[in-house]
């Protein structure tokens, strides 16, 4: 028998109303307190969003997800297209009740492939934009590219590296990834410049 889930999520532990109001008007849309899951976290910190993780391996065939807001389940529209494939692969349709969308509808999929139509072609302006910005500013010689993070830290590297440091305790207290210091001290064994 297919359940309705509920999400609901406040960015703070201060935001109490909040996370009532939300259960409140998923319990209209036909949750129950039982498959209603709450947390308080930023919806930037995805790994902590464990309640989240939770209803999504939940859903099974038939299931609904029921948010009260695109602010609620993701960080931006296409995060939430994401969202939407996850749980359109295990056969659950989803629901925003602020944007009237519902996947399981002809017009709601309609309504929620149009938002997603947008917000690509957002990204791709904000890249054609960016694009044309860099190569202006490469013809007036301003641009120089990023430098590489990693590669610019290579000597306090080393030196944690000659001090005895772990690989991850060099990659911490540098804010690099592992990888990076891995090679950046084999590039320095062999004598080559490090590709980071």
């Amino acid at each position: 028998m297919a359940t309705i889930y509920g999400y609901a999520r406040t960015s703070t532990v201060e935001q109490v109303a909040g996370l009532d109001d939300q259960v409140m008007k998923l319990k209209a849309a036909g949750c129950t307190d039982q498959s209603i899951y709450r947390e308080k976290v930023s919806s930037v910190k995805m790994a902590e969003r464990t309640e989240f993780a939770k209803v999504l391996g939940k859903l099974g065939k038939g299931d609904v997800l029921v948010f009260t807001s695109l602010s609620r389940a993701a960080r931006s529209m296409a995060h939430l297209i994401q969202i939407e494939a996850a749980i359109a692969t295990v056969g659950a349709t989803m629901r925003i009740l602020d944007l009237a969308v519902d996947t399981s509808t002809p017009n709601g999929r309609l309504t929620f492939n149009l938002f997603a139509s947008i917000a690509q072609f957002e990204v791709e302006c904000m890249k054609e934009r960016q694009k044309v910005g860099i190569a202006a500013a490469k013809i007036e010689g301003k641009y120089k590219g990023r430098q590489p993070t990693a590669q610019a830290k290579t000597a306090k590297i080393m030196t944690m590296h000659a001090k005895g440091n772990t690989k991850q305790e060099i990659a911490d207290a540098c804010s690099v990834g592992i990888a990076s210091v891995y090679r950046i001290i084999k590039a320095s064994k062999t004598g080559t410049a490090s590709p980071v």
